[in-house]
């Protein structure tokens, strides 16, 4: 898989830091536990070699101690950190073609496409497409996602179209799915194991080519403390979409000091990334136009 160049401006300054600090990897290990930090020195190794990305929350904290360790100025480290990849295995990402999911095994995904009765959706020409979705992710106080609220407008390619079928990842927890306009759950499966939620949206009447159809509905977690998601939000879009609003709220007084959008056309492209702004209330927002297929998010720290 290829490496973002901001991986390896990550990799490189941390190299120099520790080469000007004098000490060693054993040191700085020490050092860091002595700060109730438990970093491997195997970890630290991969880090500044590049072979690793610093990620989980744990991590990222790790960084903030090292930067105070090796004698570095506030967030010059953290600073020069990529998004979190999308989890799943990079063995299978390799091998994947246009039909196949980035973040996640197809296997996986083909088995709960099965159980709720929609065993080619992966192959079948889309017959209902998405025109534009607006994301609003609410992040909680503990820094774990509160809740998602998304509103889809469709537009039928065919007649008789009745349902969209949602395809949801969280790395822990099950969110429970609530529909809110236009549309009622049908069949729902969960693969707890990956964090995977694949649910059946029926609309509240067929819609025949042509026509359009919003939809609202949202999945929350239970919390305290909530489910981790790594400090991003994303959506992977397997076909394209005329507009997507992603919008991220922080309760109020918890906004990250860094926002950044970010996106990816295949499993081997480069992030392209641009700085975000918070705004007066706690939250930031991006646009994607005209986009996919392709990854699209937005990443703090």
């Amino acid at each position: 898989m290829g490496e973002d160049s901001s991986e390896n401006t990550f990799a490189t300054a941390l190299r120099s830091a520790i080469s000007q600090s004098g000490l060693s990897l054993d040191r700085i290990q020490a050092r860091l536990q002595a700060r109730g930090v438990s970093v491997s020195v195997t970890a630290l190794s991969y880090w500044q070699s590049g072979k690793r990305q610093p990620e989980r929350q744990s991590s990222i904290s790790a960084v903030r101690v090292l930067e105070e360790i090796l004698d570095q100025a506030s967030g010059s480290l953290l600073g020069l950190l990529p998004p979190p990849r999308p989890r799943g295995a990079s063995s299978r990402r390799q091998n994947r073609n246009a039909g196949q999911t980035l973040n996640f095994p197809r296997d996986v995904l083909q088995s709960l496409l099965e159980r709720v009765g929609a065993p080619h959706a992966l192959e079948q020409h889309h017959q209902l497409k998405l025109v534009g979705l607006h994301d609003r992710c609410d992040i909680a106080a503990d820094g774990g996602q509160r809740a998602m609220t998304a509103r889809a407008v469709f537009q039928a390619n065919a007649d008789g179209q009745d349902r969209w079928l949602l395809v949801y990842e969280q790395g822990a927890g099950n969110p429970e799915l609530h529909t809110l306009r236009n549309c009622r759950a049908g069949r729902v499966e969960v693969d707890s194991e990956h964090g995977i939620t694949v649910a059946e949206l029926l609309f509240d009447r067929p819609i025949d080519r042509g026509e359009t159809h919003l939809i609202e509905y949202s999945l929350t977690n239970s919390g305290p403390p909530y489910p981790e998601c790594d400090n991003t939000y994303y959506r992977e879009f397997r076909r394209p979409v005329r507009e997507y609003l992603l919008e991220i709220r922080f309760d109020t007084g918890t906004a990250p000091q860094r926002c950044w959008q970010y996106s990816r056309k295949g499993p081997d492209d480069l992030n392209d990334r641009r700085e975000l702004k918070v705004d007066n209330a706690d939250g930031v927002h991006a646009v994607a136009l005209d986009f996919g297929p392709g990854v699209f998010g937005i990443g703090w720290m």
